[in-house]
């Protein structure tokens, strides 16, 4: 899983959850929490759909990959 997440999806998550945090700090629970929640929601199934996609591209390619072998072989015969 930490191969399929990557360096960059890891950034994000830290620097939204600190800058979530910050921002209850200054403007405390406010009005202003619904749109920093939804800020954070939105980030996270950014990355969870990134996630996703990285999982069933790999699927795909491994597919192929099986495929061309299995023709390779036909071939040779």
């Amino acid at each position: 899983m930490k191969k399929n997440i990557g360096l960059i999806n890891i950034v994000v998550i830290v620097i939204t959850i600190i800058l979530f945090i910050v921002s209850l700090y200054t403007t405390g629970f406010t009005h202003d929490l619904f749109l920093e929640a939804g800020i954070l929601l939105v980030s996270i199934k950014l990355i969870m759909m990134s996630y996703k996609n990285t999982l069933s591209n790999q699927e795909l390619i491994d597919s192929i990959k099986e495929l061309s072998e299995k023709i390779d072989k036909i071939n040779k015969d």
